[in-house]
């Protein structure tokens, strides 16, 4: 029914838009960008047919906007454990509201899903609050937990008018990882260590940790790396394989990734603490739990529920069983007895 009502929003709005052209002159048509919204240019005259034309349009527009009240809209960035707790939200959500649950995952990274949240283009996506600090509000790191989640949740309502939902439970921070065989023959455990051992080191980081204040800078400042040549920056999906095809020598990963232990790879322990809390929150638009007030309460039953090692299992059911992550995510709820 969604599908055909847009269809037919967009024909109506088509063929209005087409009639509007007609009416007015070339030189002063109206313009549109996408998205749905509508940039009226200075019409000249007063010309009730071309003033009803616009009328028309702008109801159509409000019209087909009205429908998207029906359904929410789930986003995630662009790796595994944020598909994974979309899935798991999106699976949460359609059992507990009983409403229409699109998935747009896979939207990139942290500033893309800051800015389709603002914008209305998703309802609902997971952050990590050591990365809300430092990459969206510009703040100044803090190594408790608590005071990085109340500092986050204050500061999202007040600014972006989000809620920042209860923690999922696990801490999903930056780590610096290198292959287990080198950790183990190098007695390499902590990053303090590795420092000696890194200028005849290749390095490989996400875009996103090379450009965040909380990431490479981060880590300079605290550690006063040197590398071999300048950081590679690629994919996330590429960071393991490079690694494990020894085209790098360390990568900056996450602490719940799954191929860690699968592939016999090594975290390095941040001794000095460069890297803040990064616990997992929902962050909701207001006014989408305004208008589903369900939604609160689905998502305090997920609140504390995952563990680092389970969300590193689920990581590793998708990464290194080649599981679905719809399959991963509906095992999970069972087994939490919360579908």
């Amino acid at each position: 029914m969604l599908v055909a009502a847009s269809a037919l929003c967009t024909a109506i709005f088509g063929f209005l838009l087409g009639a509007l052209r007609i009416f007015l002159p070339v030189t002063r048509q109206l313009s549109l960008v996408t998205h749905g919204s509508l940039i009226a240019a200075p019409l000249r005259g007063a010309c009730m047919v071309r003033i009803l034309l616009l009328y028309l349009c702008c109801a159509v527009l409000v019209s087909c906007g009205a429908a998207r009240e029906n359904r929410i809209l789930i986003g995630s960035k662009n790796f595994t454990e944020q598909v994974v707790l979309g899935e798991l939200i999106a699976q949460q959500l359609e059992t507990r509201t009983h409403v229409h649950v699109e998935r747009r995952f896979y939207l990139a990274g942290t500033y893309i899903c800051q800015q389709a949240i603002l914008a209305g283009r998703i309802d609902l996506y997971v952050e990590y609050t050591g990365t809300a600090l430092s990459a969206i509000l510009k703040e100044p790191p803090s190594d408790d937990p608590h005071t990085v989640y109340e500092r986050v949740k204050r500061a999202y309502a007040q600014r972006f008018h989000l809620t920042v939902a209860d923690p999922l439970g696990f801490n999903n921070t930056f780590a610096l990882i290198v292959r287990g065989g080198e950790a183990r023959q190098l007695g390499l455990r902590t990053i303090s260590q590795a420092a000696p051992y890194t200028p005849q080191w290749r390095a490989g980081f996400g875009y996103e940790f090379m450009d965040r204040p909380d990431g490479y800078q981060s880590l300079e400042r605290t550690y006063g790396l040197r590398f071999a040549a300048p950081p590679r920056i690629m994919d996330l999906g590429l960071l393991y394989r490079s690694l494990l095809a020894k085209q790098v020598d360390v990568v900056a990963g996450n602490s719940t990734d799954g191929l860690i232990a699968a592939r016999d790879l090594t975290v390095l322990e941040d001794d000095r603490h460069c890297f803040p809390p990064y616990q997992a929150v929902p962050i909701v638009r207001d006014q989408t739990l305004s208008r589903y007030p369900a939604i609160a309460a689905a998502l305090a039953d997920l609140a504390g529920q995952i563990s680092d090692q389970e969300m590193r299992q689920m990581n590793y059911a998708v990464d290194g069983r080649h599981e679905d992550p719809q399959a991963v995510a509906r095992a999970f709820l069972q087994s939490k007895h919360l579908e």
